[in-house]
């Protein structure tokens, strides 16, 4: 069990914090309503704050897996929780927009240290089962961010902003159970990475092949990200201006929506396992399409329906996104994981604050507009090479 199985106790325990992790981080976005009005901020503002924390965590994450790789180093799990922890510290207590962005800066680099090594974790204790493993590793954050939300309805939207406060101590349940799966990682889990590793190498893809494989996931992660940035960073605005709903009406739609994400993560993974990577990345970005086409033109009634489905099916793409990655560069397990949730924070920040700065120039409803185009992008897994069959092709030779 220990050196071949599913260590399914290890990926629950990083799933749970992976939970607490991004549950605490989507209170921010949650709150912005708050911070709009008390602040009297643009719709170009709230998207910088999404931009500084998205960017934060995009620019360390592929250095802290790259390190990783070279010198891993298991405490670092436990330790990150203490930037989140006063990341919402500051937030609950801010109001300055300099504050804000401050605070929104120290979530990022909780981020950008939990995600490339709870990534890292996650494939350790696959046992072979990575798609499964990387899948319940996200549903955990998946199932956070749609709790942020919920939390930010029932608790922040009645006690105020202090009390995030309470949220933080959240960080220190995430640094306790941290602490244990830190030391499986030491004791057990560096052994279980390398197994298979050379042969998992000897099997890799020329180099430009390879490349070609990673630039056509990162469109991917572009088209999918930028997406469901438009929704978890303005759709409780285009909710309020549309249809006239009360800010606790629309973080309900936006929880609908985000559980709809965590559902369609869980479902990706093993599908992927079964099926092959590529189909399931081929249904999930350009699946989407026909209902992300849809949204902009249809009442309330369907927006709700409309908005489940597309979280459902393009949430289903990551796991097998990132996995179809690690096996184009075997033996990069940490460097892989931090580029691809290093970028997808990245893209959704960048495309937060430019779509911010179209719904100030133009609407809300011409950002969902223009953004229900971006699915198209998944015709590019075509292009995608069969991993596989060029494995055995490479054997062969």
């Amino acid at each position: 069990m220990m050196t071949n199985g599913t260590v399914f106790g290890v990926i629950v325990a990083i799933s749970f914090c992976h939970l607490l992790n991004d549950m605490m981080q989507s209170l921010l976005p949650a709150i912005y309503p708050d911070l709009k009005a008390e602040l009297g901020l643009s719709f170009g503002q709230v998207g910088l704050v999404t931009l500084a924390y998205q960017i934060t965590a995009s620019i360390l994450q592929p250095i802290v897996g790259l390190y990783a790789d070279k010198r891993p180093t298991p405490m670092a799990l436990p330790g990150g929780t203490l930037f989140s922890l006063a990341g919402l510290t500051v937030l609950s207590s801010a109001h300055s927009y300099g504050l804000v962005l401050i605070g929104a800066s120290l979530l990022g680099v909780g981020s950008s240290v939990f995600h490339p090594e709870s990534s890292r974790v996650a494939r350790m204790a696959a046992g072979g089962r990575h798609g499964l493993a990387q899948a319940l590793f996200q549903v955990g954050g998946n199932v956070g961010q749609a709790l942020g939300p919920l939390a930010a309805a029932l608790v922040v939207m009645r006690w105020g902003q202090s009390s995030l406060a309470f949220f933080a101590l959240l960080a220190l349940l995430s640094g306790t159970v941290l602490w244990n799966v830190a030391n499986w990682y030491r004791h057990h889990g560096l052994t279980r990475l390398k197994v298979g590793g050379p042969a998992m190498t000897a099997g890799a893809l020329p180099k430009g092949r390879a490349l070609r494989g990673i630039l056509i996931l990162l469109a991917l992660i572009f088209s999918k990200y930028v997406y469901l940035a438009s929704l978890t960073s303005y759709f409780t605005f285009y909710l309020i201006h549309r249809f006239g709903l009360s800010v606790e009406n629309a973080q309900l739609h936006l929880f609908a929506f985000l559980a709809a994400v965590a559902v369609g993560t869980v479902l990706g993974g093993p599908l992927g396992d079964r099926f092959g990577r590529k189909y399931v990345i081929w249904c999930s970005i350009l699946g989407a399409l026909p209902f992300t086409l849809l949204l902009p033109h249809v009442g309330l009634f369907w927006t709700g329906p409309l908005t489940v489905a597309i979280g459902l099916i393009l949430a289903s793409a990551f796991p097998a996104i990132v996995v179809f990655a690690q096996e184009l560069v075997p033996g990069k397990v940490g460097m892989i994981s931090g580029l691809f949730f290093g970028f997808s924070f990245g893209m959704g920040g960048l495309g937060a604050a430019a779509l911010g700065w179209i719904a100030d120039r133009t609407s809300i409803e011409t950002v969902y507009q223009l953004c229900a185009f971006l699915p198209a992008i998944g015709l590019l897994t075509a292009f995608l090479p069969d991993v596989e069959a060029e494995r055995r092709r490479s054997s062969v030779a």
